[in-house]
């Protein structure tokens, strides 16, 4: 078994964020495997190093002590520009240059509402013409879209794990409906999240993936790349969140659950788990 914590160094771990590292941490020990730490700092404009510093001492006062080197997205650049090359080359990206505005306005149906996906409003589709990429064309530095409708097609059916339903089969024109035409690259940033954490489970051989229930509905896009690109599907699991006393789920901007605060104030790590439920 493998596991791993990926977070993104642009503030400080609260106590979901504990929840999340602790669980993965003690799953993979309690099954003799190993317990792997990834940093997330595509986001080259939020990706603070002291906050990368923070996050790690946290970690270790936890008491939480990760298997072989550290792997940092931002070294991996060149990885998803090679994987995004291969799409481009094979008709199943393109160029969009909406905005939040435009999608928003494109997509929404007077009477009913734009329909949501995991990312937002579903794209409306308004650049699949006009982004198309044209023969020996380059790969561009923009936002590009990854074809739904035929990526889909590649999988025959993306099987996700539903808690409240169990295994459910999700078909290529579900995913073309719900999900839509989701963004594999970002301008100046050269990937997305969904790209990047597929490609990086794969490389560093992750068993089983621990997420928030939050990212339930994205695992369908992960395991349709999976399928896409020829890679093996890790098992899922979808915890709770950890949520405030109104029932908000926790963000990074509420520093006053930061471990750093928590710590300073004389908490053990004992006193987190209790915290958590743990």
């Amino acid at each position: 078994m493998i596991t791993r914590f990926a977070p993104s160094p642009t503030g400080p771990l609260h106590l979901g964020h504990a929840y999340a590292a602790i669980l993965a941490h003690d799953m993979a020990r309690a099954a003799g495997g190993r317990f792997l730490l990834r940093i997330e700092d595509i986001d080259r404009q939020r990706s603070k190093p002291e906050w990368e510093a923070q996050l790690i001492e946290d970690l270790r006062w936890l008491g939480l002590a990760w298997d072989g080197p550290v792997m940092r997205q931002s070294d991996r650049l060149n990885i998803y520009r090679q994987t995004l090359e291969k799409l481009w080359q094979s008709g199943l990206l393109y160029r969009c240059d909406c905005t939040r505005r435009d999608i928003e306005q494109a997509a929404a149906a007077p009477q009913e509402g734009a329909p949501l996906g995991p990312d937002g409003i579903v794209y409306p589709g308004t650049c699949r013409v006009r982004g198309a990429p044209r023969p020996g064309e380059a790969l561009p530095d923009a936002a590009l879209r990854l074809r739904m409708d035929r990526a889909a097609t590649h999988c025959h059916f993306t099987e996700i794990c539903d808690p409240h339903r169990g295994k459910h089969a999700i078909t290529p024109q579900e995913m073309t409906e719900r999900v839509g035409d989701i963004v594999l690259a970002r301008r100046e940033m050269g990937t997305s999240y969904h790209l990047a954490v597929v490609l990086d489970d794969a490389a560093q051989g992750v068993t089983h993936v621990t997420r928030g229930a939050d990212l339930f509905e994205a695992t369908a896009i992960h395991v349709t790349l999976q399928h896409l690109l020829e890679l093996p599907t890790p098992s899922y699991c979808h915890h709770r969140l950890i949520r405030d006393e109104t029932g908000k789920r926790l963000a990074k901007r509420d520093d006053a659950r930061a471990l750093a605060k928590y710590r300073s104030e004389g908490a053990t790590p004992a006193d987190i788990r209790r915290m958590v439920g743990l």
